[in-house]
């Protein structure tokens, strides 16, 4: 695991002291210099890595977040754009999978490590779909309070142009594609896509395979938002479906989905009953509610000192 595979505001939390001490926001980015340049340097180097599924969807790893793709004669379809600073290296990918341009984009969130590439892929004729939360928050500036950083508005190229509320159905490449809003999760734009024949599900950030996830509360997500999604999930997959998270190894399954919910009830109810008894944050970090889960989950960007944090502000 590299600091590739994460969004941009969960790489900074790599700066927190060796003892385990939480950090604020604003010394977290003094520590980290420039947290953009960073990421955008390490995304501009970064291998890319294609694991091919089934029923032409395939998943890229290695530029932000996890990109599915499905290929096939309307041309190929993304499902999120990653990191600008990786377009060679998503362009070899993509041409490794077939000579058809890519026609579709579908944004699962607004966050940089999903979005940053909109404006290129849009280039090479993409159409831009996305939950409407995500085109609001794409094109104005966002603040991410957690990490005292504001993110600007894209290009007017980069702004998704077919948006839609509670559900949507796409028919491309022979396939169907079942578009559904999750509500406040780990933004208030969060959706998963259903490649339907395929039975391959993409859930994005509300999945991190094998690790904490980051809860962005200043675009409208929230813990219990997050166990919502992953009851979601787990209600949509089967035994054989395909699970891709956002984040983690690119490819899992419902059994991997359901110890990932369970952990996040399990330090939610932990983080609540501390929090309950008036005890201040200090105190509920140094309770160690996650400590049964950091031996898999806390061992690499979201510690476990963060990631009780953003438990605690959300219960």
């Amino acid at each position: 695991m590299t600091r590739r595979g994460f969004c941009l505001c969960c790489v900074a939390s790599a700066t927190f002291a060796a003892g385990g001490g939480w950090m604020t926001p604003r010394a977290a980015y003094a520590e980290a210099k420039n947290i953009v340049d960073m990421i955008r340097a390490d995304a501009a180097t970064a291998a890319i890595k294609v694991h091919k599924l089934r029923g032409g969807v395939s998943v890229l790893e290695g530029s932000g977040g996890n990109v599915g793709v499905l290929t096939g004669p309307d041309g190929k379809l993304m499902v999120d754009a990653g990191i600008t600073a990786s377009r060679p290296r998503m362009l070899e990918a993509l041409a490794s999978l077939g000579n058809e341009p890519v026609r579709h984009l579908i944004n699962t969130h607004w966050h940089f490590d999903h979005a940053d590439g909109n404006e290129w892929v849009h280039g090479e004729g993409a159409a831009i779909t996305a939950h409407e939360n995500t085109r609001k928050h794409l094109k104005t500036m966002q603040r991410v309070e957690d990490w005292d950083f504001d993110f600007p508005a894209l290009a007017p190229g980069a702004i998704p142009t077919e948006v839609f509320t509670d559900r949507k159905t796409l028919s491309v490449n022979r396939s169907t594609l079942e578009l559904q809003y999750y509500g406040s999760a780990h933004t208030d734009s969060d959706i998963s896509v259903h490649f339907v024949e395929a039975d391959v599900l993409h859930v994005a950030d509300t999945f991190w395979n094998g690790i904490y996830p980051f809860i962005d509360y200043s675009t409208g997500g929230s813990i219990d938002g997050m166990i919502r999604a992953a009851d979601a999930n787990l209600a949509k997959a089967n035994e054989k479906t395909i699970v891709i998270p956002g984040h983690g190894f690119p490819v899992s399954n419902r059994a991997e989905l359901k110890e990932y919910r369970d952990m996040l009830v399990a330090i939610r109810d932990n983080v609540a009953r501390l929090k309950k008894q008036e005890r201040s944050l200090e105190a509920v970090v140094a309770a160690k509610p996650t400590a049964a889960f950091d031996g898999k989950w806390g061992q690499f960007v979201i510690t476990p000192v963060l990631f009780t944090k953003l438990v605690y502000e959300g219960v």
